[in-house]
C-alpha cells in the first residue's frame, strides 16, 4: 500500500502535490479543533446541567413546604373548597419537578433522593386523599388536624429535608465537576499545545519535503541543462517523478538527442568542408612550385647542365611520387622525410647561392604516421620568409626526437625571424583559427590538419627571434600503422 501511494505521489501533477500539502497540514488542525470543541462542549454542557439542577432544586425547596402547608391548613378548616384548592395543582407541579431534576442528575445519591422525594409526594397525595374524604363526611376537624401536623407537616419536612440534601450534595458535584473541569482544561491545554507542536514540527516536514519534491526534478534537469550549455551532450536526464517534470525531461533528452545529431552532422560538413580547401590550396600549391621548378630545369637545359637536369627531374618526380602517394592522407615519416628531401634538393638548386640544409631524423621515428605533406610547407614558409629576406646563407634543419608516448620534428632556420608582436599575431591567428593573411595560411594549413587527424593536444609550436632564425616544432603521437592482412 504504501509502495502504491509513493507511485501515486510521484506521478502526481505539481498541482496535486501542492494541494498535498495543504491537505496533510489541513487535516490534523482540523482534528486538534474538533477534539478539542467536543470535549470543551461536553464539559460546559454536564456543568450547565448540574448547575441548572441544583437551582431549581433549590427554588423549589424554598417554597413547597410553606405553600403546602398552608394550603392543606385552609382546606382543613374550610376557608377553601376542594374545587378551590391548589393542593393537587401543586402536587403534580411537584412532581414535573421532580422529574424534571431526573434529567439533569447523573448521581445515583442523588438519583436515590429524588425517588424518596416521589415517595414523599405519593404520601401527601394519600393524606390529600382522606382530608377530602373526611370533609365530605363532615365533622371530623380534629382528625384532619391530626392529618396535618402529624402526618403533612412531618412529609413535607422530610421532603424539605431531602431536597436540602439533594442541593447539598449538587453542589458538592459541581465542585468536584468544577475540579475535574479545571484539570481537564489543563489537560487540554497541554495537550492542543503538544498537538499544535506536532503540527508545526508536521509543517516543517511537510514544508520541506514537498518543496523538494517539487524542485528536486527541476533542478536534476536544471543541472542537465547546465552540462548541455558546456558542451556536454553526453547527458541525460532521467527524472521520472511528477507529470509535467516527465514530459519536461523527455523533451529535453529529445532536443538533447537533436543537438547531439545536428552537432554530428556539422562536424562531418566542417571535417569535408575543411579536407576540400586543404585539397584546394595544395591544388594551388603543386602547379605553382611545378612551373618554378621546370622553369629552372629549362635555363639548367639551357646552360647545358644535363647532370643537374637529370638530378632535378628525379627529385621532382619523386616529389610528386611522395605527394599522391595512391591517394593517402596519413603517410610514414620515412614517406613523409623523402618527399620534403626531394623539395630541398630541387630548391637548392634554384637558391644554392644563399640556402643549404640539413635532415637529421632519427630511424626509430620512420614508421610513426604524419599527415601527408606536413613538413614541405613548414620548410617552404622557411625559405621564403626567413632564408630569402636575410642578406648571406641560410640554413635550414630538420630534426626530431621520441617522448613517452608523443615524438616532435623540428625545422629551424637561421633567417630573419619575427619581431615579438608579429610572433604574437601569427601564434593568435593559428590558436583562434582566423588566418587572415595569405602568408601564414601554410602554418594553419598544417596545425589544423593535424588537429583533425590525431586531436586538439596536437600541432605546431613555433619561437622567434626576429634577425636570429624561428623554430617550428611538430607534435605528433606515437601512432604506427596497422597493416590489414590480405
Amino acid at each position: 500500500m504504501k509502495k502504491i501511494l509513493k507511485k501515486m505521489y510521484k506521478s502526481s501533477t505539481l498541482t496535486t502535490k501542492i494541494r498535498y500539502s495543504y491537505i496533510t497540514l489541513l487535516i490534523p488542525i482540523l482534528l486538534v479543533t474538533l477534539f478539542c470543541f467536543i470535549n470543551f462542549w461536553y464539559s460546559n454542557n454536564k456543568y450547565t446541567d448540574m448547575l441548572n439542577s441544583a437551582v431549581i432544586a433549590s427554588e423549589f425547596s424554598l417554597d413547597f413546604k410553606k405553600d403546602f402547608d398552608y394550603e392543606a391548613y385552609l382546606l382543613i378548616v374550610e376557608n377553601k373548597s376542594v374545587e378551590d384548592s391548589k393542593l393537587q395543582e401543586m402536587l403534580e407541579q411537584a412532581e414535573k419537578t421532580v422529574e424534571g431534576l431526573e434529567a439533569f442528575t447523573d448521581s445515583e445519591d442523588n438519583a436515590k433522593r429524588l425517588n424518596s422525594l416521589k415517595k414523599y409526594l405519593e404520601n401527601l397525595k394519600t393524606y390529600k386523599e382522606r382530608i377530602e374524604k373526611n370533609l365530605a363526611k363532615g365533622n371530623m376537624y380534629e382528625t384532619n388536624l391530626q392529618i396535618w401536623e402529624n402526618d403533612i407537616q412531618i412529609v413535607t419536612s422530610l421532603f424539605e429535608e431531602a431536597t436540602y440534601e439533594y442541593i447539598y450534595y449538587e453542589i458538592q458535584y459541581i465542585q468536584q465537576e468544577r475540579e475535574e473541569y479545571r484539570t481537564f482544561f489543563t489537560t487540554m491545554v497541554t495537550v492542543s499545545i503538544a498537538a499544535f507542536a506536532l503540527i508545526i514540527v508536521l509543517s516543517i516536514i511537510v514544508s520541506y519535503y514537498i518543496p523538494q519534491s517539487i524542485t528536486r526534478p527541476i533542478r536534476k534537469i536544471s543541472e542537465v541543462t547546465d552540462q548541455v550549455a558546456k558542451g556536454n551532450l553526453s547527458v541525460r536526464s532521467g527524472v521520472k517523478a511528477g507529470a509535467e517534470v516527465k514530459v519536461l525531461s523527455d523533451s529535453v533528452n529529445s532536443m538533447i538527442d537533436k543537438i547531439d545529431e545536428l552537432v554530428e552532422q556539422v562536424k562531418t560538413e566542417q571535417i569535408r568542408l575543411r579536407k576540400a580547401e586543404f585539397e584546394l590550396l595544395q591544388a594551388q600549391i603543386n602547379p605553382h612550385f611545378l612551373y618554378n621548378t621546370l622553369d629552372t630545369i629549362v635555363w639548367l637545359a639551357e646552360a647545358g647542365e644535363e647532370k643537374q637536369v637529370v638530378s632535378m627531374v628525379e627529385s621532382l618526380s619523386e616529389f610528386f611520387r611522395a605527394s599522391l602517394n595512391q591517394g593517402k592522407d596519413i603517410v610514414l615519416i620515412e614517406e613523409e622525410i623523402k618527399h620534403v628531401r626531394s623539395y630541398l634538393e630541387i630548391q637548392q638548386v634554384r637558391y644554392q647561392d644563399i640556402m643549404e640544409y640539413e635532415i637529421d631524423v632519427p630511424e626509430e621515428l620512420d614508421n610513426y604516421l604524419i599527415p601527408k605533406i606536413t613538413i614541405q610547407p613548414l620548410v617552404e614558409n622557411a625559405l621564403y620568409h626567413g632564408i630569402k629576406n636575410k642578406r648571406g646563407l641560410g640554413k635550414i634543419k630538420i630534426s626530431g626526437h621520441k617522448c613517452d608516448d608523443y615524438f616532435v620534428l623540428k625545422v629551424e632556420d637561421n633567417g630573419i625571424g619575427m619581431t615579438p608582436q608579429r610572433l604574437e599575431q601569427v601564434c593568435s591567428a593559428i590558436e583562434l583559427k582566423i588566418p587572415s593573411e595569405q602568408d601564414i595560411y601554410g602554418l594553419y594549413n598544417v596545425n589544423e590538419r593535424i588537429r583533425l587527424n590525431f586531436g586538439e593536444e596536437y600541432g605546431i609550436t613555433i619561437k622567434s627571434e626576429h634577425m636570429e632564425g624561428t623554430s617550428v616544432a611538430i607534435k605528433l603521437p606515437c601512432t604506427i600503422e596497422i597493416k590489414k592482412s590480405t
